[in-house]
């Protein structure tokens, strides 16, 4: 069983997982409309991911018989000019995630929770996928430039992730 402490901690982060998957919806929208529609789907899969990331943190603490408690959402930014402010914001914003992941897992670690320590690895190996995958987009973004014809080749493959049906 776990503590109150950690149990509303981790109801908080289910929310910011809540959030980051309306961000990237909101993102992907933003970008569609930009005319970037592969990174418009490659932000759709990433708005899949961070539900599936939230349902599991909801199914954890569902699991622990604890209760699950939703907080309001904020309405995210949908307002970016460019591919590459809508990439840095979206590293700013999992670094953000990593900061507070590592923050759960220190309080995992001073209470001796070890079933949350364990289910938190894997969020925090996550992390290091997530920071690199955006480092490698934004490189190509900034290597890219002004030049449409080469954005246009980093959005062709940006629209290769594939999306989850649905």
């Amino acid at each position: 069983m776990i503590s109150k402490t950690m149990t509303q901690a981790i109801n908080e982060q289910v929310n910011k997982e809540i959030f980051s998957s309306y961000l990237y919806l909101a993102m992907s929208a933003n970008a569609i409309t930009l005319g970037f529609k592969g990174a418009g789907a490659w932000f759709k899969v990433q708005f899949q991911e961070e539900m599936e990331h939230a349902l599991k943190f909801y199914n954890y603490l569902l699991a622990q018989g604890e209760s699950v408690e939703l907080g309001a959402i904020d309405k995210p930014n949908a307002n970016y000019k460019t591919l590459l402010d809508m990439f840095a914001d979206t590293l700013k914003h999992e670094k953000m995630i990593t900061k507070s992941l590592n923050s759960l897992m220190d309080l995992a670690v001073s209470e001796k929770d070890y079933a949350t320590q364990t289910m938190l690895q894997w969020y925090i190996t996550e992390q290091i996928e997530e920071e690199a995958n955006d480092t490698d987009i934004i490189s190509m973004i900034e290597m890219a430039g002004t030049s449409t014809g080469t954005l246009f080749m980093v959005d062709k493959q940006l629209g290769k992730r594939g999306a989850k049906p649905g």
